[in-house]
């Protein structure tokens, strides 16, 4: 079983008595059950005999465990069963009686072919709410097909505006798979809700391309109704300025980020000394501000030492830039700015502590591992003086 130690915050989690049974694998669905189970869910994960989850080999780097394993498994209860043995559907059988939720991301077909299709189960236990996770859904030219992140991140269009103008990138997160598994935890939540005023279960579809299409977000908007494509912009946004990295005279960078037109106000003037930049045709709405983004134009002649120096991506440029200096000024002016773009090892800092997210829980008698815990706070694990409950969690692989 992998589980986390218990939360001695949570006595009675939104989800205790929910029992969740899985036959999942990588990403998608085991983030979704993984919601569930953080939430009080009982989840049992039914893995292939001898190999498990394939996402167990991936690496080693989490005390002899694969990083993303352990990330995406916690609090469940693992089940070695080959579903193909003619036995299985027995014990597959008594696991359903006893289940609220069933939830899938095997190849296409394959859980039809098991007799686990939503219209069979549902069919004999009409309680049960059944999630099917799958790559391109049930209809289509691309029903049959598999589907992995990479070629998701390509087909829905998410790397033509990711990466740098010569060359376009895949985010560095499996962001289609997780797409995925959260659409398919919300719409879990939606069944077992309705089933309460109903009585019946109900099947939950979410697709990875469809997930992800709608995390496009506004460039498809952009593009479709605007008729010129999104550009990629590397760090910078491609229709917001000046949104972005900035460097200082000392080697090291910014990122500023103005979102309006009163921020930009403040900037001018408090920041860049020139509020006569806010009169200027050229900078005087974002639009204005994108479309002479490259214009090359030193816009501010004071000699202003805490201001920030030219940038490759950026023509709104200033004087030269003392950063300890320019860093502290605008920490007091409004959120405009990150002193530094921080590692992804790096758990330390204002920003990663304010929600109790380095409450690590040590065990030293257990082999424990630091993982991050939810970003939400239920209303029922509120508990006056704490802060949050997205915290470190102590996880551990029991025999």
């Amino acid at each position: 079983m992998y589980s986390d130690y218990p939360d001695p915050f949570n006595k009675m989690a939104p989800l205790d008595g929910i029992t969740v049974v899985t036959i999942e694998q990588a990403v998608a669905a085991p983030f979704a059950t993984r919601q569930l189970a953080d939430l009080g869910a009982r989840v049992i994960k039914i893995e292939r005999p001898q190999t498990g989850d394939f996402a167990r080999a991936y690496d080693q780097t989490v005390r002899g465990m694969a990083s993303s394993f352990v990330w995406l498994n916690r609090s469940k209860e693992s089940l070695t069963l080959d579903v193909k043995h003619p036995r299985s559907s027995e014990i597959l059988n008594r696991l359903m009686e006893r289940a609220d939720v069933f939830v899938q991301n095997l190849a296409p077909g394959a859980a039809a072919r098991l007799g686990l299709s939503a219209d069979a189960l549902l069919e004999r236990y009409p309680r049960l709410v059944v999630c099917d996770i799958s790559g391109y859904g049930d209809t289509g030219p691309y029903r049959d097909k598999k589907a992995y992140d990479l070629l998701i991140q390509g087909e829905s269009g998410l790397m033509s505006i990711t990466g740098t103008p010569e060359a376009p990138a895949k985010a560095g997160n499996s962001i289609a798979d997780i797409s995925a598994g959260m659409y398919a935890y919300s719409g879990i939540l939606v069944a077992l809700f309705q089933r309460e005023k109903t009585g019946k279960g109900g099947r939950v579809e979410v697709s990875m391309f469809e997930a992800l299409c709608e995390w496009m977000m506004f460039p498809l908007y952009y593009a479709n109704c605007g008729g010129l494509p999104f550009r990629r912009s590397g760090p910078n946004h491609a229709a917001i300025f000046p949104y972005g990295p900035f460097h200082t005279n000392d080697g090291r960078t910014v990122m500023i980020g103005i979102q309006n037109e009163r921020e930009w106000k403040v900037f001018c003037e408090r920041v860049l000394n020139c509020p006569e930049i806010t009169a200027d045709p050229r900078f005087d709405s974002n639009s204005q501000r994108v479309a002479n983004r490259d214009s090359g134009e030193n816009t501010c002649s004071s000699s202003d030492p805490l201001s920030v120096s030219r940038h490759p991506s950026s023509s709104l440029v200033t004087k030269q830039a003392v950063s300890s200096s320019f860093r502290r000024l605008l920490s007091t002016l409004c959120d405009i700015a990150s002193a530094r773009c921080a590692s992804s090892r790096n758990f330390t800092g204002p920003s990663r502590s304010s929600h109790n997210t380095r409450n690590v829980q040590r065990r030293p008698s257990r082999s424990s591992n630091a993982m991050i815990g939810r970003p939400v706070l239920e209303p029922r694990t509120a508990r006056p003086g704490r802060a949050g409950n997205a915290r470190f969690m102590a996880a551990r692989c029991q025999s």
